[in-house]
């Protein structure tokens, strides 16, 4: 019998045909549909948060509201023009609110808003810009935080951001979009590099602790789906966090019960989204099930920009992370050029994207420029797993394979 998978790369379908024998099916819960379009979500987490009242017994009428965003996310502005119509229901004016995006991103969604939010304000944390921050308070570590301006002068805080594995980066929850994110060169390099649980547990308490001080933050918390789609929304104070990881790893943890020799992983959603962490992601996972020397292939037709980290690694004979030169230097995609290499150094990968085939084989891995050259792989594999959507899960091999989890 034969098994058909129809994978989406990008937004084009790859149809991919072998026998059901050879497929390791992917332990998860049942993927539920979306019950409603972003928007919809949105205002019903907005309504009826984890724990909480609606959003708007909150608010009074002369708050000075501070919306924290995430650009990144799909219908993001729809989205945001949900938690912009509650805020003024409950009589907010619109020109005391300033829609604050993180290091690097653009405002360009400003032109996509309806004429009833153009009152708002629109700004870019800069992190080296002192005279933009303000100092918050010391935390019982002693660390003196200093974050955005807009965000400690707020008389509330709400923050619409997504949900997404990457613990290298994201060493709290749902509030580590407020700290370190928002917060000044200095803290955000002491946050920067690669972690050690201890540092990751004792950073995962700071972001708690700086959202608390911050009084009590709202947090809009996106779970995607497949593609460009919403899950769901989860919405609430601090403590919504933990609701919010337990609906992603419900969506997203998937667990293997044997490693694979060719594992398949797809990237699915507008290119325009897809970041080179996103991609080393899914190498990470698609490595992390396959076995020892064995083939990993990524999908995608993206071609995001290449950090300093990712240009030393085209440098190197062997995809072996330079430690030493990251710990140093901690460049901002340290933890793509870390996934990469650890996927690259543990299997064969073969790689479709919109890079031209020098960057590719630069990058350790060999050119894949159309399906039948993934059907090839899969005919001459004797076990495959299919992970879609690799760069918003988190795979892992099953506790009867080592006794116990892989970490991350």
């Amino acid at each position: 019998m034969q098994d058909t998978v129809e994978l989406v790369v990008g937004a084009e379908p790859w149809e991919l045909t072998f026998p059901a024998a050879k497929r390791i099916e992917l332990e998860r819960a049942p993927v539920v549909p979306p019950t409603g379009t972003a928007a919809e979500l949105v205002r019903a987490a907005l309504e009826k948060p984890h724990n909480f009242e609606a959003l708007r017994r909150a608010l009074t009428p002369d708050d000075r509201v501070c919306v924290v965003v995430d650009p990144r996310l799909p219908h993001f502005v729809p989205m945001l023009c949900e938690v912009l119509a509650h805020i003024g229901s409950a009589g907010v004016n619109l020109s005391a609110v300033t829609v604050l995006s993180p290091p690097g991103a653009t405002d360009v969604w400003m032109d996509e808003l309806p004429d009833d939010f153009t009152d708002v304000t629109a700004e870019t944390h800069d992190p080296a810009n002192e005279k933009k921050h303000a100092y918050l308070a010391t935390t019982k570590g002693g660390r003196r935080v200093y974050l955005n301006r807009s965000l400690v002068e707020a008389d509330f805080t709400v923050a619409l951001t997504g949900r997404r594995y990457d613990p290298a980066r994201h060493i709290g929850g749902a509030e580590v979009a407020l700290y370190p994110e928002l917060s000044n060169e200095e803290t955000r390099a002491a946050h920067a590099g690669p972690f050690t649980r201890e540092i990751q547990w004792s950073g995962r308490e700071e972001s708690e602790e700086v959202a608390w001080l911050l009084g009590t933050p709202f947090f809009v918390q996106v779970i995607e789906g497949s593609g460009d789609t919403v899950q769901e929304v989860v919405a609430g104070l601090v403590d919504s966090s933990a609701e919010g990881k337990r609906r992603q790893d419900a969506r997203w943890k998937l667990t293997a019960p044997e490693r694979a020799d060719v594992v398949i992983a797809a990237l699915s959603g507008a290119r325009e989204r897809i970041t080179f962490l996103d991609i080393a992601r899914a190498a990470a996972n698609a490595a992390r099930v396959a076995k020892p020397g064995g083939r990993v292939a990524v999908l995608t037709d993206a071609a995001p920009d290449l950090g300093d980290a990712m240009h030393w690694l085209r440098d190197l004979d062997e995809p072996k992370a330079p430690a030493q030169r990251l710990a140093k230097e901690k460049p901002a995609d340290w933890a793509e050029c870390r996934y990469w290499c650890a996927a690259a150094h543990k299997a064969g990968v073969f790689f479709a994207s919109g890079y031209p085939d020098e960057v590719v084989e630069e990058l350790f891995a060999t050119p894949i420029h159309s399906r039948s050259e993934v059907q090839r792989l899969l005919d001459g594999a004797e076990r495959v797993i299919v992970i879609p959507d690799a760069h918003k899960a988190r795979a892992a091999l099953a506790l009867s394979v080592y006794g116990s989890q892989e970490k991350e």
